[in-house]
């Protein structure tokens, strides 16, 4: 395999119907991936990436759902993709709901939604996915987090998002050590903010917020076969922010 290629893996983005997962299963599609590209209410949506997938490179290309909080749901979903496109050589939990008003304001019912979408999800994909991948001795693992959540650099807003991401981020490491000598590597990528539109505000790091290209670009580089001897890592792709107030 020549760098950055992916040719002869499969690969499977949670959320990738739409916004920063499309991006990473189509940049993913463009490395040879075959993908499988996850949703849970965004049928229609993820079965045009598929198609688009398709179209960038990927060899084969399907979509599949899944409550990402829901073991059985998961194990059903990775099932799937196993007897479609073969064993999960790579996996990104890109899912995770967010709730930005202050935390006093925020129900139970909020907290446990940001934190079972962000942190179970995380976890139970990774434990489905995590078996296939160690009897080959070869995959790869790339978590979403958020920038500066695991320094404690946020806003009263979104509390549980930011503390899930901190957890997030602990996972990754945690599996990356138990891990380092499967043949696995487990890595966060971390974005501020991700453009939405063509207008930047004033203060947005470097005059703009991060693409959607900025983001797999390093999602891919994690799952390069070049790349085997980085894990436990987080980059924070966000232009050098720090909050104001820091």
């Amino acid at each position: 395999m020549s760098a950055l290629d992916l040719t002869g893996r499969t690969a499977l983005v949670t959320g990738s119907a739409t916004g920063v997962g499309r991006g990473i299963a189509l940049s993913l599609a463009e490395a040879g991936a075959a993908v499988a590209v996850h949703y849970h209410s965004s049928e229609a949506e993820a079965t045009a990436t598929a198609a688009e997938a398709r179209e960038r490179g990927a060899p084969d290309a399907t979509a599949v759902r899944a409550d990402v909080t829901d073991r059985d749901s998961v194990d059903a979903a990775v099932e799937a993709v196993e007897a479609d496109l073969g064993t999960v050589d790579v996996l990104v939990n890109n899912v995770g709901d967010f709730e930005p008003t202050h935390w006093a304001e925020q129900s139970v019912d909020d907290w446990r939604r940001v934190h079972e979408t962000n942190l179970v999800g995380t976890m139970l994909c990774a434990r489905r996915a995590l078996p296939g991948m160690c009897e080959q001795e070869w995959g790869r693992i790339v978590n979403v987090g958020y920038a500066s959540a695991d320094r404690g650099l946020v806003a009263a807003k979104n509390f549980p998002y930011f503390a899930a991401k901190a957890g997030v981020l602990m996972f990754t490491r945690m599996l990356a050590a138990e891990t380092q000598d499967d043949g696995v590597t487990v890595n966060a990528v971390s974005p501020y903010v991700v453009e939405t539109s063509d207008e930047f505000p004033a203060d947005a790091p470097r005059g703009r917020w991060a693409t959607v290209d900025d983001i797999a670009h390093v999602v891919r580089f994690f799952c390069a076969a070049e790349s085997g001897y980085v894990s436990g890592e987080n980059v924070e792709v966000d232009g050098g922010w720090l909050p104001e107030d820091v």
